[in-house]
């Protein structure tokens, strides 16, 4: 991984993202400009930045950057398309934390979308049999949380239950 990038955005005029990122074998910082082309107020920002993401040209510039952060700046682009302020869009963007969102309350198509996120993540963090840190029968001690309060539960009594 020759680059490293350290900060991302987005201009709205061109449409485009703007990666900052620091050359390994120079050390330095430098700025790149990608322009985000055939993109409109319709269309779908994951496939968008799954196609950046992938494009040779820059996919060296992109590879420290996730696919969910290239999405939610597609998103940024998209809503500014669609008349909104970056402002309204970051306040949209902020109540789509998956670990806050009911998943109960998604539409079947929304849902399918969050479970194959999801089996992304854990096929990319997934160990098998053939990789150099695999372990097998891995035993893992959590120390105990100090601040965790006494429940009932764990009193010893005699009530019949």
């Amino acid at each position: 991984m020759p680059f490293v990038a350290k900060r991302c955005g987005v201009n709205f005029s061109p449409p485009s993202v703007v990666v900052i990122y620091e050359a390994k074998d120079t050390g330095k910082m430098r700025k790149r400009v990608i322009p985000v082309r055939d993109f409109s107020q319709f269309s779908d920002c994951s496939k968008a930045a799954e196609r950046l993401k992938h494009n040779p040209r820059h996919r060296d510039y992109l590879e420290s950057i996730s696919v969910s952060q290239l999405e939610k700046l597609h998103v940024l682009l998209r809503e500014h398309m669609r008349g909104l302020t970056p402002e309204q869009s970051l306040a949209g963007l902020r109540n789509e934390d998956p670990n806050e969102e009911d998943l109960n309350k998604l539409s079947d198509k929304d849902l399918a979308h969050r479970k194959a996120q999801m089996d992304k993540v854990f096929e990319r963090n997934r160990k098998q049999r053939g990789d150099p840190d695999f372990v097998y029968d891995l035993e893992v001690e959590f120390p105990e949380m100090e601040s965790q309060g006494v429940c009932s539960w764990d009193d010893e009594s005699d009530d019949g239950f």
